[in-house]
């Protein structure tokens, strides 16, 4: 409990920071038809440690504005801010990526794959262990630690995935639609477990999803975005109480939340 109450007053005190900066943000593709504009005058502010989900029509450039974000992408115009500073590469230290499947190594047991990041960069095999055992209690995988990705079920490889997305601790995470392959009952659990995960850490999550449900149980703040050329047409504040549970899903206020989101997508599409 001394750990959670330590959380939410870092968490408070980062309230008023951003984590996340973007200005005049636009991506044109060039397709073999020509320029191809994939997203349009994008503006927005993540706060330091808010949980913010995207959603939009398929084909709006979530993902590609996501992989701007972990500088995985370079956008044709405008600027990303990560703590303040251009983010333009892919940056470990500052920003953590979990992708829609979770890409384990077959010839590495759970524990291995979660170290990978930190062997890369020759981290002590000690401190290696000791951060990837600790990620491994973390998303609830205590035990495993010696199971081969085929021993393990959809779900324990996101669990996974997490884990090697945090196990460099960086203050931003990103993840791109990461429970789509799952069934349902176990998306759920999942989506249950990652709002564990970040109860017990400062990080700011930005989550990319097309499931509205999803979205509005997770959210802070879910972020609208319009067929392409992707722009954000509404940002609607989740006002649920937190710790989120199954029951709010039942609510008027959920409905009405999930229904303004759908009829806004439903008007940009």
């Amino acid at each position: 409990m001394q750990h959670l109450a330590n959380v939410s007053e870092l968490r408070g005190a980062k309230a008023h920071a951003a984590a996340i900066e973007v200005a005049g943000l636009s991506h044109v593709y060039a397709g073999r038809e020509g320029q191809v504009p994939a997203l349009e005058d994008i503006a927005l502010t993540v706060g330091a440690g808010r949980f913010v989900v995207i959603v939009g029509p398929s084909g709006c450039g979530k993902t590609s504005l996501l992989m701007m974000m972990a500088g995985l992408r370079n956008q044709t115009s405008g600027t990303i801010l990560c703590a303040g500073r251009p983010i333009d590469a892919p940056d470990p230290d500052r920003v953590g990526v979990v992708f829609q499947e979770a890409s384990l190594f077959p010839w590495l047991t759970a524990l291995d794959n979660i170290e990978f990041p930190l062997s890369i960069r020759h981290a002590p095999r000690e401190e290696r262990r000791r951060r990837a055992n600790a990620m491994l209690e973390l998303v609830g995988l205590q035990g495993f630690g010696g199971r081969y990705p085929h021993e393990l079920s959809g779900g324990m490889k996101q669990r996974v995935s997490i884990a090697r997305g945090l196990v460099q601790d960086p203050p931003v995470l990103l993840m791109d639609e990461p429970f789509a392959a799952l069934d349902e009952q176990t998306r759920m659990t999942m989506g249950h477990e990652l709002l564990r995960i970040w109860s017990q850490t400062a990080k700011t999550v930005v989550f990319v999803t097309h499931s509205l449900t999803e979205a509005v149980y997770l959210a802070d703040e879910v972020l609208v975005m319009s067929a392409r050329p992707g722009r954000i047409i509404d940002r609607v504040d989740i006002t649920l109480p937190r710790p989120r549970t199954y029951e709010m899903m039942a609510t008027d206020v959920f409905g009405r939340l999930r229904e303004r989101i759908w009829q806004q997508i439903r008007k940009a599409t």
